[in-house]
Parts: C-alpha cells; structure tokens; sequence
C-alpha cells in the first residue's frame, strides 16, 4: 500500500465531465423535488458513473452537498428517499454508483476504483451551480469504505465523513488476519451479477452453504470453491491471489503516509459485534496514530453490522441490549453535517472522541482516545495448572518451558477447530472443550469494566511451516453461562507483518504477537472470571491452513498425511485493558 501512487494522483490532470440527462422516474416522482436521475460522470479513465442528484423545487443560491457512493443499487426505493430525506435538511443530495452499476456501462470490479472513481465525483460536484463547494459523505458498510478511499488523496471540497461500519478490504474482508472468510464469497455474486443486486443468488443460502460443507468434507483445494459451485467467480479468484496485504489491497483506501493528509473532521459508527469491526477501527488508529491533530468522534456500543447502521437493534445474537444503547443515527449524522457544513453546534451526544455503551451498566461513557479507555490492563498466562475442567488463568509468570501439547489431524473433518469463536450466541451455557485449551482467571472482586481490545503473545512450536490460530475471551458469569467478549484469529506467519509471509521452522519456538481483536466494553460482575479458549483454527468456515508453506488456497486433504503437532507454551499471555473505579 506504501506504493499507492499517491503523487501521480496528485499531480494528474483529472477530465471530468458531467452529463445530465433530465428525465423522471415517474412512479417516485414528488412535485416538490427536483430529480436528475439519470446523471452520467466521467472519470479520469474514461469509466461512466451512474448519479442520482435531488434538491428541493425552489431553492435558490448553492448549497452544500452530501454525497453518497455505493455499490448497492436501490435507486427508486430507499435511495432516492435518503436523497429526498437529504433535500429536506437543506442540502442536495447526491448518490454515484460504482462503476459498472446502474446506467454505467464498465465491468464490475468491488473495491478496486473507488479511490479515484470518489475524487473524480467529488470534483463533479464540486463545479455544478448548485453546490456551494462544500461535500461531506455518510453511509455504511460499502458506503463506508467508500468514504476512507476519498481521503485516499483529499479533494479540497470534501469536508467530513461521516462512515458506519466501514469495510477495509483485505482487513477485515475477505479476509481477517490474511485468512480468507467465506461470507465474501456469494456476496461477490449478489453485487456483481448484473447493474442492480442479485437478490435471489444473495438469499440462496442453501446453494452456498452446500458448496462449503462438500469443499470441507472432500478436502479440496480453497481455489476450487467455484468448481464445486458450477459458476466461475471472478472477485473470488482475483482477491484469493492476494493473500499478502500488498499493492493490490494498498491502494484501495488510505495505508500509513496517506493519512497524514487527513485533515477533515470525522465521525464514525461501529458495533462491538459487527463482523467487520477490526478493519472499521482501522482507519480511526491509524489516523489518531498518523494525524493526530485531525478530530475525529466515534460512537460504538452493543450493535451487529446492519444494526450499528439503524442505531442499534434491541437484541443482537440473541442477546438483550441495555436499553439507553439505543440511538437515532439519522438525528446525529444530519447535526453532525450542520456542525461541520453550516457551522451549527456539535451534537451534544458527543461528550469526547470516544463515546461507548457500556454493556451490563446500562450508561454511556466517553474518552479522549482509545488509550485514555482503560487505567489498568490485566496480564494474565496462559498456565499449564488444571483448575477444576479447565486450566487456570494465572497473573503471576508462567514457567517458559512447560507447555499444553494439541494434535490436530487435518483429515479428520468430523471434528472441527475454534469453530465457536463467532459471538452467536453472545452467551451461551458451556463452551466445546472438543478441541483446543480453556482458562479460567481467579473471580474478581469487584465490578469491573473491560474496556477496548485484548492483545497477546503466543509462544509455540509446529512441526510445520504455518498455521492459523484462534484466541477467545469470555466472562464467566456467577450464574455460570460464557458472555463472550472479544476474539482474534489470524495466520501465523503474517504476525510480524500482513504485507509479507514468513514462515515459521518446523520444531523451532516462535513468538506470535496479536494486536488486531475486537473492541468491546463490558462491566464484569463481582464474582465473574474472565475465560480464554486457544485453538487452531480448523473449520468449514474460512480457509484451511494445512501448514506446508504452500499458497494455502493450493492445498488440499493430500497435504494433511502427517497432523499438526502444536505446542502452546505456558508463558504465553493475554492482555486486557480493564477500567476501575
């Protein structure tokens, strides 16, 4: 990503030419609006891009625009309604369509131009009559990524973001930690098929869950996944041979230097359960890390992906949020662009840049940063002392030479490996003590909140070149049920570095430091005791790590003759950020 080419972004000189097309969708037509929904913006490249313009009937002067950009196509439902919602706050709204969607006429390629398809809109807009030379975007997921690739090299006009649950490809999806996850996979098809949403191939669940379970059970290789299906999947193909986070993933959105440029004031949205939280997160530490002068604001409490983008949802992974978590994003987001775009106040939810629900406490708290959450963390071993069924969680050092030995045979798909690291439910009763290692830390004494993303360091040894490992924390509860709190996954030969594989030697002790789990905040009974489950990960649900040092999407069943012998060494450790008062 180093190698983004930002100067010649910089220094290109951009042809960007708008044609306006006025015609009328005439089921949605609303005589107190003026719609331009057939729009056609030219890139750079030559790309078409499909636009939607609405503004009230009767403004007079130019206004200040929000901007959407999106590869969902809704056009006559809830897109043109958020444009319309977005005229009756005093703006023109906006939405663009990636290329190839909609009226645009290119191939579909997710992700890809983004970076300079969003400029070159933003420059667009930035020269109608209409708009006053100001340009703030918002919207989730998708839509939130969207935003993070036009700070990839800021146009003058754009003057906020506002993204939920913002995708980082290659971080987060499709793969976390450099393992591929199979979500992505049919959502390649549901948004690439044709210049609208593939519904029915999005909602064959069936179709894709049975592709998975054959790959699984016949052990084929991750790069035939589409054999099995019976329809080529072009996305899938092209991002599998990127495993490393290199150029291709680099140049999508901002990486390291690129948000030095960042000046902008944002406000973002996440969930402590939304799938895609670590990549979310990403832009917000890197931008604190790399720009730190930039104010930005960020709201997360007890929310999934789609929630955190409706302002929460009462239950989530069946579990019964606190009820002040609920919140109006539309409220916020809209106060949010009269603060930055007609110098209105601040909205008043924002007390400090990071504004959290605490769950269990049923209250809001704020912080000045994502260090500032916590004034303790907990540093706990992961001890080769068995306490009852499960081993103990030990906060004095732990001896570096003891160690829990696992045999995981890769041919054995009967049982399966960190298979319940996802939070479904967020509690449960018992944790599957089937596979990998499970401790449990002394009670604490008295309430206590765990604040942020744990980290740690893995000491092991394989009697292979790679693998891929699964941390999980959970609060044990005095009435006995697993809350979970956070988890990590991610390849071990990526630990030092996501942009270059390094492998580890068979036999040899080696240090897998993790950084990158997800962020929560949760107040702990007195009486709870904080839970760690280690295993390697070995399941139909992302790819499968037989350890060769092969491109892993190359392996196959054949490649698992000898199993994997790993050993966890007891001075391994958690840590975790933990707020007491």
């Amino acid at each position: 990503m180093i190698k983004y080419l930002l100067i010649l972004f910089l220094c290109a000189i951009v042809s960007v030419q708008g044609q306006q097309a006025m015609s009328t969708i005439s089921k949605n037509q609303d005589s107190s609006y003026d719609i331009q929904d057939s729009v056609m913006v030219k890139t750079r490249d030559g790309a078409m891009i499909s636009a939607i313009v609405v503004k009230k009937k009767g403004e007079k002067g130019p206004l200040p625009v929000v901007f959407q950009f999106t590869i969902y196509v809704r056009d006559t439902g809830r897109d043109l309604q958020s444009l319309k919602n977005t005229a009756d706050k005093g703006y023109i709204g906006v939405i663009a369509y990636a290329r190839g969607k909609r009226l645009s006429p290119n191939d579909i390629n997710p992700y890809e131009f983004e970076a300079t398809d969003t400029y070159d809109v933003i420059d667009w807009i930035s020269k109608q009559k209409w708009c006053n030379g100001s340009v703030g975007m918002y919207g989730g997921s998708y839509n939130g990524f969207s935003q993070w690739a036009a700070c990839k090299t800021m146009h003058p006009a754009l003057k906020t973001i506002v993204p939920y649950v913002a995708n980082r490809p290659g971080m987060g999806l499709p793969m976390e930690n450099n393992i591929f996850i199979n979500p992505n996979y049919e959502w390649a098809f549901y948004v690439g098929n044709n210049k609208y949403l593939d519904n029915e191939t999005g909602n064959d669940r069936q179709r894709f869950r049975s592709m998975m379970f054959t790959w699984w059970d016949k052990g084929g290789a991750y790069n035939k996944m589409d054999s099995i299906d019976g329809t080529p999947n072009r996305w899938f193909q092209q991002w599998i041979t990127h495993p490393d986070f290199d150029d291709y993933w680099q140049k999508m959105a901002p990486y390291k230097d690129d948000f030095k440029q960042i000046t902008i004031p944002v406000l973002a949205f996440d969930g402590y359960y939304n799938d895609s939280q670590n990549s979310s997160l990403y832009y917000l530490k890197e931008l604190q890390k790399y720009s730190p002068s930039t104010p930005f604001y960020l709201i997360i409490g007890p929310y999934g992906h789609f929630g955190t983008q409706q302002g929460g949802e009462k239950e989530v992974n069946e579990y019964k949020v606190d009820d002040v978590a609920l919140f109006d994003i539309n409220k916020i987001t809209y106060e949010w662009f009269d603060h930055i775009l007609k110098n209105g106040p601040k909205p008043s939810v924002l007390k400090d840049k990071i504004n959290y629900e605490v769950m269990g406490a049923n209250e809001w708290r704020s912080a000045s940063s994502f260090e500032k959450m916590n004034n303790e963390v907990l540093k706990f071993y992961l001890s080769h002392q068995k306490k009852g069924s499960t081993y103990f969680l030990d906060s004095k050092t732990s001896n570096k030479n003891t160690f829990l030995s696992q045999i995981v045979d890769f041919k054995d798909r009967k049982l399966s490996g960190n298979s319940d690291y996802y939070p479904s439910p967020i509690e449960k009763n018992e944790l599957d003590k089937s596979s990998g290692f499970i401790f449990t830390s002394n009670p604490v004494e008295k309430p206590t909140i765990v604040n942020g993303s744990f980290l740690g360091g893995l000491h092991v040894s394989i009697n292979k070149k790679d693998v891929d490992l699964g941390v999980t924390l959970y609060e044990l509860t005095p009435e006995g049920k697993y809350f979970h709190l956070s988890y990590y996954i991610g390849r071990a030969s990526y630990a030092k570095d996501i942009t270059k594989r390094n492998l580890l030697k068979p036999g040899d002790k080696a240090w897998i430091e993790f950084t990158n789990s997800h962020f929560v905040s949760k107040k702990l009974q007195k009486g709870s005791r904080l839970v760690v489950k280690i295993d390697v990960n070995k399941n139909p649900f992302s790819q499968l790590n037989y350890g060769t040092g092969k491109e892993v999407s190359t392996e196959t069943i054949k490649d698992a003759s000898i199993p994997l012998q790993i050993k966890w060494y007891n001075d391994s450790y958690v840590e975790i950020p933990v707020l007491n008062e």
